[in-house]
């Protein structure tokens, strides 16, 4: 049986797709991971992943190109050839372009979530419980198609991880990442940068991981205090950084649910913008600090829609230092 796999967006959705795939794994002879280019390098990381097949999706991607025959014909042509195919999505997405596409390509089983008629598109239309962590959610549509949720339903990333010990100078350390690809989830920069202070001060080796993008940032927050990684790891080196770390403050992120995966608690920066109930950091020990009530909630704003960013610039550095301390000598989370 070779089944399809669909989580077409970001590196976060991808990996927090990890265990519904991992549940495929179990009974298909072969599982595919159709991505989008802004999730593939996690999709390298997934356990039970054999191959990759990635297409960026205008119904989508945040910044898509415009749809052109030539390339949908070419997705088409990648599709052909599997016996079943689960469509994965975040409550706001639908599955049904894909399904449509998946069909011409001679698909002749598909499960979705949909809220919207499927016609013939869909074979199983999966109606999730709604406010549940989207590991679950995903695995409670595998599940549905017959593949039975494993005993272990934390995020996972494929090992071994690369040696980082000449980029950190060992384990034991407390990462702050402060970038996000959303700006409305991010804590204030220069909150961020007394945070590092403050945990220095407090006897922690800090480092400061970000992307190369945000070079500008990391440099900014570390300062004197920190090591500043921004831009020097794959996402791999990353995965194995966050491995090595006692806590991790970051906001609502792809690298926050990395840290997840490599089971390393998380002081999770979260504005209220989309649900915590979903998307908070899964299965590890994990503060979540932000106004979860302030007046961006649900909005699923990309730029701060309230003058001042209440929402996280409400909390203060102190307070992520002591949640940083209460996170770090937390027991592992059972796995649900």
């Amino acid at each position: 049986m070779r089944v399809l796999v669909a989580r077409q967006d970001n590196i976060g959705d991808v990996l927090l797709a990890g265990p519904a795939v991992r549940a495929v794994a179990e009974r298909a002879d072969e599982v595919v991971l159709l991505c989008g280019p802004r999730g593939r390098a996690a999709a390298g990381l997934l356990p039970g992943v054999d191959r990759v097949l990635e297409w960026c999706a205008p119904w989508i991607d945040p910044d898509p190109g415009p749809v052109r025959r030539d390339d949908v014909d070419r997705l088409v042509g990648m599709l052909h050839g599997f016996d079943r195919a689960l469509i994965l999505t975040s409550f706001h997405q639908s599955p049904l372009p894909l399904a449509l596409l998946l069909r011409l390509a001679g698909t002749p089983w598909i499960g979705g979530i949909s809220e919207d008629y499927p016609g013939s598109l869909l074979d199983l239309r999966h109606r999730p419980d709604a406010d549940i962590p989207e590991p679950l959610r995903m695995l409670a549509l595998a599940e549905d198609a017959g593949f039975p949720t494993p005993a272990d339903t934390r995020l996972r990333v494929r090992g071994p991880l690369p040696d980082t010990a000449h980029l950190t100078g060992g384990p034991g350390y407390v990462i702050v990442h402060p970038g996000t690809s959303v700006p409305a989830r991010a804590w204030p920069a220069e909150r961020c940068a007394e945070a590092v202070r403050l945990l220095d001060a407090a006897g922690h080796r800090v480092v400061v991981t970000g992307h190369g993008d945000e070079k500008e940032l990391t440099a900014r927050v570390a300062g004197e205090y920190g090591l500043d990684l921004g831009g020097r790891t794959s996402l791999p080196e990353l995965a194995a950084v966050l491995a090595g770390a006692r806590a991790v403050v970051a906001g609502n992120t792809g690298p926050a649910h990395l840290a997840a995966a490599v089971g390393t608690p998380v002081v999770s920066l979260f504005a209220p913008t989309v649900p915590a109930a979903r998307w908070a950091p899964f299965g590890v020990p994990m503060a979540l600090l932000g106004d979860q009530q302030a007046p961006c909630k649900d909005t699923r704003a990309r730029e701060c829609p309230v003058d001042g960013h209440p929402c996280l610039s409400s909390v203060t550095a102190d307070e992520v230092a002591a949640a940083v301390e209460i996170v770090a000598t937390v027991e592992e989370v059972p796995a649900r």
